[in-house]
């Protein structure tokens, strides 16, 4: 239990911050036994709380993009949705073959995205001003896709998210942490609603209750810290801790 919740409080940290919180809790709630969808479902819910103190330790980043935010709360929402649907509906196996694929695409898109970014500009055809037209619809379905990967298994979401919207807009990389931060907030939360309504017995209550009690204050403390790391700093850590995910998950 110690364990669980000491796992819990590092990743609300690393939430805040990186988005790969899962990779600290996910295998603890492994270890103590429980079946792989089941640390799944659990580790979402308990992670929600501490999700939304990250959101807010970081809304002074957010100022200027509720526009944005209100655009796509709604396919990050769906996404979610279709997420939790596929967990609870595919195979175990599909769940652990297809999670790796995913996490590596996050860590190459996180660290080209400055290269791509400049080699846009270059052309003139980089991202500049309000998003609008296909950089809006390119964020919509970024939204959508990084949602329906968060409702299927909560680890990197965030990762993708940085990587994905950086490459579509212009905003300091502080600033996507925070709008990541509220939509992944958004994904867990009604994710977690979702596994609680449709399948109650997917759930631990215990394991949840444990990491939500330390993601809270790791979510306040990440959210403390975080926003004062460089850029180069905060990229790094999310490539570095990306690539443990990647090798984790293949080694099981």
């Amino acid at each position: 239990m110690a364990a669980v919740a000491a796992a819990g409080l590092a990743a609300g940290a690393i939430n805040a911050v990186v988005g790969s919180g899962t990779l600290v809790t996910f295998p603890v709630l492994l270890a103590t036994g429980l079946p792989p969808v089941t640390a799944s479902v659990s580790n979402s819910l308990g992670l929600v709380p501490g999700n939304v103190s990250g959101a807010v330790g970081y809304r002074r980043e957010l100022s200027g993009q509720r526009g944005l935010l209100l655009r796509l709360l709604p396919a990050s929402v769906l996404g979610a949705l279709t997420g939790a649907f596929l967990l609870l509906h595919l195979p175990a196996a599909a769940f652990e073959a297809v999670v790796p694929v995913l996490v590596g695409l996050a860590v190459v898109l996180v660290a080209v995205q400055p290269l791509l970014t400049r080699r846009l500009a270059a052309r003139g055809s980089g991202p500049s001003g309000p998003p609008r037209g296909w950089r809006l619809a390119g964020l919509v379905a970024a939204a959508y896709g990084t949602g329906s990967y968060g409702g299927y298994f909560a680890a990197s979401q965030g990762v993708l998210q940085v990587g994905l919207f950086g490459l579509l807009l212009t905003e300091p990389l502080q600033r996507l942490n925070a709008l990541k931060n509220v939509l992944t907030s958004a994904v867990n939360a009604v994710a977690a609603l979702a596994y609680v309504v449709v399948a109650p017995d997917r759930v631990d209550w215990t394991a949840a209750g444990l990491v939500a009690g330390g993601s809270v204050l790791g979510g306040v403390l990440g959210a403390r810290y975080g926003r004062r790391l460089p850029s180069a700093v905060l990229r790094t850590a999310i490539v570095v801790l990306g690539t443990v995910a990647v090798v984790v998950l293949v080694a099981r």
